[in-house]
């Protein structure tokens, strides 16, 4: 699953900081490869230990990890939603991605110019969201004045349904409120999918803070925390700068002797890999084998089949049965034919919903 989260923020926040600490992210442990598809798109792999316990069990000849694309989308400028400086791009390469990682600056330094002058980083997140919130507004009005019409004068309930629920998107848009503010159920949002709004997309607010504030935060971080409690967002507080110095160290246990001085148990690249994971709404079932042991990603709440296709589309096609085994189970037992013996491998039907850690191998016949 080629599942992208975009950097976003205003010029001088960090954003290219966190991104080459990213693309650094190698160094921090030994399972975190880093590729560049292009200049500003790169892979990483979700740092997850079940991964290497499995593997310490099972001594496989290779160890795949899940990754997650990370994209360092260009600084926006006010006017961005009418095309100022680098807008139309930086709103094009929003929309393809999936979730987004909103960078604030969220610390004093003379040294390093702000876009605007001062520090404010709830400030800084209204410029991007005024921004997004007026190409979504831009981009609901047109659907509206297509769909109108048949809406209110025919008989077409899911023309009005779907007219409905533009029309509750418009509304919090003009109050200067995100999509994602807007509630809906399941079938309403099969409705409108084909929307792709910008401000409904999943966001991480990432506030960029000085080495004295990594662990607990700062008032610019608190008064960010006050801003977006209406909203479904999550916060990571990450010292950028902190970050590109554990990069640059030599061995893993010099950087783990840093964390530890400035009282972190892991780095911020390594939680800011794992939040953007799960602000997806991902999750990771395992196969497990002398040939390979890997992770594989699905969405939270798929059924076996679904998660069969992840490895490839015959397995959903033909899906038989799914012999499954819980994480918990296997590093109990310490292996397939131990979980087998003692009754700890269920087969299950079309019906499971595969939950996170489950290791599985499927049936199937084309």
């Amino acid at each position: 699953m080629a599942l992208q989260c975009g950097i976003v923020g205003l010029p001088n926040v960090g954003k290219s900081t966190l991104f080459n600490c990213l693309s650094n992210a190698k160094a921090q442990a030994a399972n975190f490869p880093f590729c560049t598809i292009e200049p500003n798109v790169g892979v990483i792999t979700v740092p997850d230990e079940r991964l290497n316990k499995l593997a310490e069990l099972v001594h496989p000849n290779r160890i795949v990890p899940t990754t997650v694309e990370i994209v360092d989308i260009a600084g926006l400028v006010k006017g961005a939603s009418k095309g100022e400086g680098l807008g139309n791009k930086f709103l094009a390469n929003i929309r393809e991605t999936d979730a987004i990682l909103h960078v604030l600056r969220c610390f004093d330094d003379e040294n390093i110019t702000h876009v605007d002058g001062s520090i404010n980083p709830v400030r800084d997140k209204e410029i991007i969201d005024t921004e997004l919130q007026l190409k979504d507004l831009e981009t609901v009005e047109s659907r509206i004045s297509k769909v109108q019409k048949q809406a209110q004068t025919g008989g077409d309930k899911q023309a009005k349904a779907t007219y409905d629920i533009y029309v509750q998107y418009r509304e919090a848009l003009l109050q200067g409120k995100s999509a994602r503010t807007v509630k809906l159920d399941p079938l309403d949002r099969k409705l409108v999918k084909d929307l792709y709004l910008l401000t409904d997309k999943p966001v991480m607010y990432v506030c960029n803070v000085d080495e004295a504030s990594a662990k607990n935060g700062n008032a610019y971080v608190e008064a960010l925390r006050e801003s977006v409690k209406e909203e479904d967002a999550e916060i990571l507080v990450v010292a950028a700068a902190t970050e590109a110095d554990i990069a640059e160290l030599e061995t893993y246990e010099e950087r783990q002797m840093f964390l530890e001085e400035v009282g972190l148990t892991e780095s911020g690249v390594a939680r800011l890999i794992r939040a953007a994971y799960h602000l997806l709404d991902l999750q990771t079932y395992f196969t497990c084998g002398v040939q390979e042991v890997r992770a594989w990603t699905f969405g939270r709440g798929w059924k076996a089949p679904q998660c069969a296709a992840v490895i490839h589309t015959d397995f959903e096609k033909g899906f038989i049965r799914a012999e499954v085994i819980k994480y918990e189970d296997f590093t109990t037992l310490g292996s397939e034919a131990a979980c087998k013996e003692a009754g700890k491998m269920n087969v299950e039907g079309k019906e499971y919903v595969v939950t996170d850690g489950d290791i599985m191998h499927f049936r199937f016949n084309v």
